[in-house]
């Protein structure tokens, strides 16, 4: 069976921005700790679940379709610090050179990415799973059976 990961990768950034808060810095100064432990996790799913496609969505920025409908949506969440967006590309372009699909679509949250991709996926017949701490995610759960 073809088995989907998707990464939800700003989700799982943040998560490990929080995670490790050593400051861990690259020999020009920039900051790494977030990108380390984010690749760690990224490693730890493809060895646990060995998917045979995988693709990691990010979002694209704070302007969506969504805080277009409502300019209260999401509008009393903090900007991302400045230590984790530098990280950021640095984590898309080591998920690209280890042939990863990195997604982040204008005007769209990484969530809906996800969610998207689940649904077509799941109709070919893959199996897919979610990597992500985003609640809004479960709604995709589904009995297998």
């Amino acid at each position: 069976m073809q088995r989907l990961l998707l990464v939800d990768g700003h989700s799982n950034l943040y998560r490990a921005f929080f995670a490790i808060r050593a400051p861990l810095t690259a020999p020009d100064g920039t900051p790494t700790g977030a990108a380390y432990a984010f690749l760690r996790m990224q490693h730890k799913l493809l060895k646990e679940l060995q998917p045979t496609h995988v693709a990691v969505a990010f979002d694209a920025g704070r302007e969506t379709f969504r805080t277009r409908m409502d300019a209260r949506y999401k509008a009393q969440r903090p900007p991302m610090p400045d230590d984790l967006r530098l990280q950021v590309p640095l984590v898309q372009e080591a998920l690209r050179d280890l042939g990863l699909v990195v997604i982040s679509e204008a005007e769209v949250e990484a969530d809906d990415v996800i969610a998207t991709l689940a649904r077509r996926a799941a109709a070919d017949g893959f199996e897919v799973a979610v990597a992500s701490s985003d609640k809004d995610l479960m709604q995709l759960v589904q009995d297998p059976s």
